[in-house]
């Protein structure tokens, strides 16, 4: 009869479920799309406005093997155009003529400029790899970038005469300060004419596009709303699932919602690397390339695996507070298996008192309190990971296993009563005695 009452309320209140039901579906599904944009505005907005973040990103590149490979390629051609080997032709030549040299053979040093080309080549790109690969380098990187930091909004905003710099559809970081340390290097290890090495100042390109002027205006927007899409992406799924007819099914389904975006959002990632590296300018080292993309997108990566985790953990929870049966034989389950536990402590001598009682009378409470926790701790977490979600996951377990644990029910210590009654025996005065 409760079925049958229940089904004619439903068909009595149909078409209004419906209307419910397409606006809750709407405001889910912007919630999942302004979830994704939130997740891209938050890492704009760190890279811009945290330094410690942006020189986590930048870091690892001093010590990739990629990154150092195409420093040292680029530093060693701006050096190698700084020494006139022309010049160094003319005074062998010269020296030969003066020593008495036969022509042919003095002949013979005129054409030793491919010779002499490739052995300065040689000699600096040695020199530069070890300044590259050594420690010192990537304190000096580090600490630059630091220096630098206050740049990059400049560069997103076009605007900066920095070490980080965004011309001609590029942004570019400054390596002359290596080429003075490579000819300091050059000079002590006898090669004089590096000491005439006028001060160089050449670029090594971070990201280069044609559409960079499009992207830094859209970097730029995220950023400035950074801190408030993930609030409003939020608000509108709250919204979404009180308006839905059947809540827990509409929390489910935004859950979820958030766990697709975040797929989408690494799927397009992993796209658009590919995109990006196909689209390189002629002769540009594609693995340097690929490691800059990997570092600058690692922490929204990062991101996208917390967030994509913390809906999957959602969806599962509202699904298991559920009537359906694996939901209601997993708790059956798992309250059973506590609470003999529970009376096993109890029988060996574990008093709970006036703790049980008042876990049983506030123990909605305490749960709505145990939740409200670990969404603050998710929440005020500066930058959390899918190790954070999960480990809050497992200790919002553990705390409603307490929760059931200490819950002994009105009566308090249940082992109390259960394990008294007359043995048989009695006293010197014929008293029962109790056990």
């Amino acid at each position: 009869m409760r079925r049958r009452v229940g089904e004619l309320e439903s068909a009595r209140h149909e078409p209004k479920h419906r209307l419910r039901a397409l606006g809750s579906t709407l405001l889910i599904i912007l919630a999942s799309l302004l979830a994704l944009l939130a997740v891209v505005a938050v890492w704009a907005n760190s890279i811009v406005r945290d330094t410690d973040r942006y020189v986590a990103t930048v870091a690892p590149l001093a010590s990739n093997p990629d990154i150092q490979k195409a420093v040292t390629t680029r530093v060693t051609d701006a050096v190698i155009q700084q020494i006139d080997v022309d010049g160094l032709v003319k005074q062998l030549s010269d020296a030969a003529a003066e020593k008495g040299v036969p022509p042919k053979i003095a002949g013979l040093v005129d054409n030793l400029d491919g010779p002499i080309t490739n052995g300065l080549k040689q000699l600096i790109s040695t020199t530069v790899m070890r300044v590259v690969s050594s420690s010192a380098f990537e304190t000096a990187w580090t600490n630059a970038n630091r220096r630098a930091h206050s740049a990059v909004d400049k560069a997103l905003t076009g605007s900066s005469d920095s070490v980080v710099q965004l011309k001609d559809d590029q942004v570019a970081i400054d390596v002359g300060p290596i080429v003075a340390q490579v000819k300091d290097r050059l000079v002590e290890s006898g090669l004089t004419v590096a000491s005439k090495i006028p001060a160089v100042h050449t670029d090594f390109v971070v990201v280069q596009g044609k559409d960079i002027g499009k992207i830094k205006t859209y970097l730029r927007i995220l950023e400035i709303v950074g801190n408030w899409l993930p609030v409003i992406a939020v608000l509108v799924a709250a919204a979404g699932v009180f308006m839905a007819a059947h809540r827990r099914r509409a929390l489910i389904g935004a859950a979820i919602g958030f766990f697709l975006a975040m797929v989408l959002l690494g799927v397009a990632l992993t796209v658009f690397r590919a995109v990006y590296l196909d689209h390189l300018p002629p002769g540009t080292n594609e693995g340097a390339a690929g490691a800059i993309y990997d570092a600058l997108v690692r922490f929204l990566r990062s991101s996208v695996r917390a967030v994509g985790a913390l809906a999957l953990v959602t969806a599962i929870g509202a699904f298991f507070v559920g009537p359906s049966r694996p939901a209601v034989f997993t708790r059956h389950f798992f309250t059973k298996g506590i609470g003999a536990g529970r009376d096993v402590a109890l029988s060996a001598g574990l008093r709970l008192g006036p703790v049980g009682r008042f876990v049983h009378r506030f123990k909605m409470w305490i749960g709505v309190a145990i939740l409200a926790v670990a969404a603050i701790v998710l929440f005020t977490w500066s930058y959390p990971t899918m190790a954070v979600v999960i480990w809050t996951a497992v200790i919002v377990l553990a705390a409603f296993g307490i929760r059931e644990f200490l819950d002994t029910g009105d009566t308090g210590d249940t082992a109390d009563t259960r394990d008294t009654g007359d043995t048989g025996d009695t006293g010197s005065e014929g008293a029962p005695r109790t056990v």
